[in-house]
């Protein structure tokens, strides 16, 4: 190892509390999920088996990559060497639930199989399909740099751009505009500290201070006991007192027999073959659009230790009772923009095997509201974007703009295809009055047609707000968000009426700041909903823009400081730079 390359550096920390709550994000996903295959929350199966085998993949794809990056650092004596992101591959776990371990368990239940049997039957499953997964991404490592010196790096990294679009940046960008009383705060401590590259006071890593602060603003708005329309699901620590009591200590368990006795009856499983083989090779071509877009970052990996480690590090998921394959993640030059080095590998593969193995997972979710840290995750999906035009040659811009195409059109697809699930014979405006946080495939309802109400000024001002910070003119991007304020305020952005499946501008002043409604919507009593809280056929529902008012207002507020900041210390500037 470098000498000159240290273990930890300071900047680890801002790229550990992205990359643990992307990783976070899919613990999650799969506590909730599992139980459409029969696997609940408190299963045996879930946290004895799952989560730990998950943990052995994680950490050990996440210590190599760590290795990785310091043995690259002594080579070429450097010390600005970023590891390779890593953690659980998303695309894959909904896939595996969805289309192997949730039919699987409906077979078994058709067959007469007792629920605990037809669990086991659907978990055994999962793990023949990340077995599957874990044999095709080791042996394409051997053929994998062939196919990536033959590839126009447009071609590659265009892909990742789409996908950074639609599922990390759009995903998380609702999320912020769905509860802006938390998120707006860490936003514009991300969106200055990473863009205009300004140090925060003190010397505070920016990353921490955003999750710090946006958790804060969530527990100060449950005691100020305001509007659940305006801040969102109250924090509870009743709920933190019962998560903690069902923490215990889940060691990891060698399910190779299990894997064994599903794996040796073909007939169980070949039909999957058709999810699994493509899935497969997905996660290879994926993983190496990565390692090309690490090296457009000026970090060359290895295509073969690094897609042949990826593959062995799923086997072991399986082979130690995970059904979900771990995948070298996107967004290296967002990680290696935010000053992170190898220790941030390190720590995300610590934080979450700590968490894996003593069932913590929803104690963390109970303390930290997944608002408060989205932000460096959504700046992560703008930087792979931004890399996608800049990385490639000047005459390839085309090139990488036709290949958004695709990758938003599945964005597209896969909220159509949620909206007609979560529907069910009801209207939008039902499924809103029942329940603001409604989901459509993991895309928020609310959030989507909040971004869309007045886009066209939205995409001016975000726009303008952060060519501002990018030349570090604070007062005139605060200025564009006071803009921003009153826009939301008088409805000319944000703020809608629904009425069945139409929805119009709600434009004037606010005749009800929250909108008529809106607080039963948020209301525990009512997302578990009785149909006689629904508005009349004949009223429209409204939805104020205050709470997006309000959280401009801050942000303008925010970056004011900033500004004010830097005119006392000229040269701050932060490791980043």
């Amino acid at each position: 190892m470098s000498a000159g390359y240290p273990l930890f550096v300071k900047r680890d920390l801002d790229g550990f509390f992205g990359l643990f709550i992307d990783n976070l994000v899919q613990l999650l996903l799969i506590v909730n999920l599992c139980g459409l295959a029969g696997i609940g929350a408190d299963s045996p199966l879930l946290l004895d088996a799952i989560l730990p085998g998950a943990a052995v993949s994680i950490l050990l794809g996440n210590l190599f990559y760590a290795w990785q990056a310091h043995r690259l650092a002594a080579r070429e004596n450097r010390s600005d060497v970023t590891a390779l992101p890593y953690g659980i591959n998303t695309p894959s776990l909904l896939v595996y639930i969805f289309f192997v371990m949730q039919p699987a368990h409906q077979q078994a239940v058709q067959e007469g199989m007792a629920a605990d049997a037809a669990a086991r039957h659907a978990w055994q499953m999962g793990l023949v399909a990340c077995l599957g997964s874990g044999l095709i991404e080791f042996v394409g490592a051997f053929v994998a740099e062939a196919v990536r010196k033959r590839t126009p790096r447009a071609a590659l990294l265009s892909t990742l751009a789409g996908i950074a679009i639609g599922f990390i940046s759009m995903t998380f960008t609702l999320q912020i505009f769905q509860r802006p009383l938390v998120a707006m705060v860490p936003l514009a401590l991300i969106l200055i500290t990473y863009f205009s590259r300004i140090g925060f006071p003190l010397g505070l890593p920016g990353g921490l201070m955003a999750v710090a602060l946006g958790t804060a603003a969530a527990w100060i708005l449950t005691l100020l006991k305001l509007p659940p329309s305006l801040v969102g699901p109250p924090m509870s620590v009743d709920e933190i007192g019962n998560a903690w009591a069902a923490r215990g200590l889940h060691l990891p368990q060698f399910a190779g027999m299990a894997l064994w006795e599903a794996a040796s009856q073909p007939a169980r499983w070949a039909g999957f073959l058709s999810v699994i083989v493509p899935m497969g090779l997905f996660n290879v071509i994926g993983s190496l659009q990565n390692i090309e877009s690490a090296e457009a970052g000026g970090d060359r990996y290895s295509t073969m230790a690094s897609l042949a480690v990826n593959g062995l590090s799923t086997i072991a998921a399986a082979v130690f009772g995970s059904c979900f394959p771990t995948t070298i993640y996107i967004g290296h030059p967002g990680w290696k923009g935010l000053g992170a080095r190898a220790g941030y590998s390190t720590l995300n593969g610590l934080a979450i095997t700590a968490i894996c193995l003593t069932g913590t997972v929803s104690v963390i979710h109970r303390i930290v509201p997944m608002e408060a840290g989205v932000a460096i995750v959504l700046w992560i999906g703008i930087v792979i974007t931004a890399q996608a035009f800049q990385a490639s040659p000047k005459e390839h811009a085309p090139a990488v703009a036709v290949g958004l195409f695709p990758a938003i059109a599945a964005w597209g697809a896969t909220v159509v295809q949620g909206a007609f699930i979560s529907a069910q014979g009801k209207t939008m405006q039902e499924l809103l009055s029942r329940n603001i946080a409604t989901d459509v495939n993991g895309f928020l309802l609310h959030g989507l047609i909040v971004m869309e109400r007045g886009y066209i000024f939205t995409c001016m001002i975000l726009a303008a707000v952060t060519a501002f910070l990018i030349e570090r003119k604070f007062f005139a991007a605060a200025a564009w968000s006071l803009i921003a304020t009153g826009c939301a305020f008088f409805g000319l952005t944000h703020a809608y009426s629904i009425q069945g499946n139409n929805f119009d501008f709600l434009i004037g002043l606010p005749t009800d700041l929250f909108g008529p409604g809106a607080d039963a919507a948020s209301a525990p009593e009512a997302v578990a909903g009785a149909a006689a809280s629904l508005p009349a056929a004949s009223a429209a529902t409204t939805y104020p823009a205050t709470g997006l008012a309000i959280g401009y207002l801050a942000f303008a507020v925010v970056i004011a400081l900033f500004g004010w900041h830097h005119r006392r210390n000229p040269s701050a500037e932060t490791a980043a730079h």
